[in-house]
């Protein structure tokens, strides 16, 4: 059995906590310097767990968040950044919408048939970054922005009426989908909900993802390719295979992470869509450092800051503004950074004192031996 590294769990939290405690006295100071006050908003918000309707719409809303960032995190692990997340999430729950409401099978076939649909769409979407860069070297960075700006067009196109939306009002949608894939959750009663049944869904993933990535060739590879190329080439990894390899199972990942939410409760996918979500899944892939386990006390956080803050709104005898929980997003990323910056710099150190201390210790042994 491994020896259990102590110093090793201490770096692997201290960034984390420290981006927490750094983003919560920043978001103090910006309080404060409002007139407002600096710990009441945090007090509001966190009664707000104990409403289990709120701790409902907590871990629908964190299923979300979990699987874009698990997508994220799998280009993070090979050095990709795969920054186009939220376009694939949203053509992906799109074209499972059509599909979806279309196509009228048994449920024991339609649920997986609009499973493959959103890994595919994420997956083939993904796929043409992957091939832009292994192909022409173009960064995955800007392939990705503009395919996110490409799915945008394609998705309004898509859901015009005389394509495949439908006009309710102001709005556009796909129509509702079949009710054979619908995804029934765990129903809590009236006054709390209904939690989606795909966040198991989510669960699995997470466990996939920490088997693949640590208990099979294929994660060692990933990793390997994410720390040197050139190192994983001279053992006889394919790169280039690689690097597209991972950038359509990100994509594929990214496909399913709007089906929570269309499966169990939207079935239909409209201008009212969540957007947005591939981006705040890089603050938490970044917050969770990658790490399964990490990525979902991440997504819970972020979760509870969006569903937290609308109470912001009644309190007395002044209200605060919810944007609050938007800037303490925000300052989590930015202190997230420059908190595992300094972390890291301090375990460098760290080793490199301990190694030093090894080795004079090893030539004292000589001295003593030769003498």
């Amino acid at each position: 059995m491994k020896k259990f590294d102590k110093e090793r769990v201490l770096l692997a939290v201290a960034g984390p906590v420290m981006a927490l405690v750094a983003a919560i006295l920043l978001t103090s100071v910006v309080l404060i310097a409002s007139g407002k006050s600096p710990i009441e908003p945090y007090t509001l918000m966190l009664e707000q767990i104990g409403y289990s309707d709120v701790q409902v719409l907590i871990i629908n809303q964190a299923s979300l968040y979990y699987i874009a960032a698990l997508a994220v995190a799998l280009g993070f692990r090979m050095n990709l950044f795969n920054i186009g997340v939220d376009g694939q999430y949203r053509l992906a729950a799109m074209m499972t919408a059509v599909v979806g409401a279309h196509m009228d099978l048994p449920a024991f076939l339609q649920v997986p048939l609009l499973l493959l649909v959103a890994a595919l769409t994420g997956g083939i979407w993904a796929g043409v970054a992957g091939v832009l860069k292994v192909t022409r070297g173009v960064s995955e960075v800007v392939a990705t922005i503009m395919l996110n700006a490409i799915a945008t067009s394609l998705i309004a196109y898509l859901t015009l009426p005389d394509v495949f939306g439908q006009l309710v009002g102001d709005n556009k949608t796909t129509g509702i989908m079949k009710e054979s894939g619908w995804v029934p959750g765990i129903n809590l009663g009236a006054d709390v909900g209904e939690i989606y049944g795909l966040v198991f869904l989510a669960i699995a993933l997470g466990l996939v993802y920490w088997l693949v990535l640590n208990r099979t060739r294929f994660g060692f590879d990933l990793r390997a390719t994410g720390e040197s190329e050139s190192a994983a080439a001279a053992s006889g990894v394919d790169a280039k295979r690689m690097i597209l390899t991972v950038m359509i199972v990100s994509g594929a990942v990214s496909g399913l992470a709007g089906l929570p939410l269309l499966l169990g409760d939207a079935h239909t996918y409209s201008l009212s869509f969540p957007t947005g979500v591939g981006f705040t899944a890089i603050g938490i892939a970044l917050l969770g450092r990658n790490n399964p386990g990490g990525i979902a006390l991440a997504a819970l956080l972020w979760a509870f800051l969006d569903k937290a803050s609308p109470a912001l709104d009644y309190a007395t005898p002044e209200p605060y503004e919810k944007e609050i929980a938007m800037i303490m997003q925000g300052l989590i990323v930015f202190a997230v950074v420059i908190s595992y910056e300094v972390v890291r710099t301090w375990g460098l150190r760290r080793q490199q004192k301990r190694v030093g201390e090894e080795l004079a210790a090893a030539a004292n042994t000589k001295k003593e031996v030769a003498v």
